[in-house]
């Protein structure tokens, strides 16, 4: 590198480098983990020095926070894109499902932070994909209540109907980590028609109940 390049890269501004820097830390503790991934090989991924990581976004720990946040932050932001409010409650939830697995299917490593990596190591981590689940839980809860409004639904459900839903597409999604040869519209219409028929059935007050003995 000349040193004119070492100027160029000094000047780049803080947005466009701390983006670097998680763009690299995100591929390489989507490979190794947390526990293997260490602050030398992201530095030479992100092409910068290990003290500029540190004076950025501080230590190991603190970097994979910003990794899930900024991920998360990502996710949540593709799936309220999808859901588009003037159309009918099922396809409004259909776009919002095959948003949410399209951008897992266009960003598994995110994916693969995001859920595997937070949840192995637990604390700080997992309170950042709690706080992403809450918000996505929210957002299925706010269609739900508009489904209710509009079919007689119990919207006294639609809450934990919502997390039931959230749940399963983060169990579908990572299921798919592991079979990617699967389209991502097959992916999401399978958990669709799980739950719109679901769904359907409790708006015509067709509801299952076990029976005695």
């Amino acid at each position: 590198m000349t040193v004119e390049e070492r100027r160029r890269v000094r000047r780049l501004p803080r947005e466009v480098r701390e983006r670097q820097i998680l763009d690299a830390a995100v591929t390489v503790f989507a490979e190794r983990g947390y526990h293997d991934a260490s602050m030398d090989e992201i530095s030479d991924v992100a092409g910068v020095s290990k003290p500029m990581i540190y004076a950025y976004l501080g230590s190991k720990e603190d970097l994979f926070a910003a990794c899930i946040h900024r991920e998360a932050t990502r996710l949540l932001a593709a799936i309220a894109t999808g859901v588009r409010a003037e159309l009918a409650p099922d396809m409004q939830l259909w776009h919002g499902l095959a948003a949410f697995f399209e951008y897992v299917g266009t960003h598994r490593e995110s994916w693969r932070v995001i859920h595997r990596q937070s949840i192995t190591q637990g604390g700080p981590f997992s309170d950042e994909l709690l706080a992403m689940r809450r918000q996505a839980i929210s957002l299925v809860d706010t269609l739900l209540v508009r489904v209710a409004t509009k079919e007689g639904l119990d919207d006294n459900a639609t809450e934990s109907l919502a997390a039931a839903l959230v749940g399963a597409a983060e169990s579908l999604a990572d299921w798919w980590l592991d079979n990617p040869e699967v389209p991502s519209r097959v992916v999401a219409s399978r958990l669709m028609n799980l739950a719109w028929m679901g769904f359907s059935g409790l708006m015509q007050d067709s509801t299952w109940h076990p029976g005695e003995g």
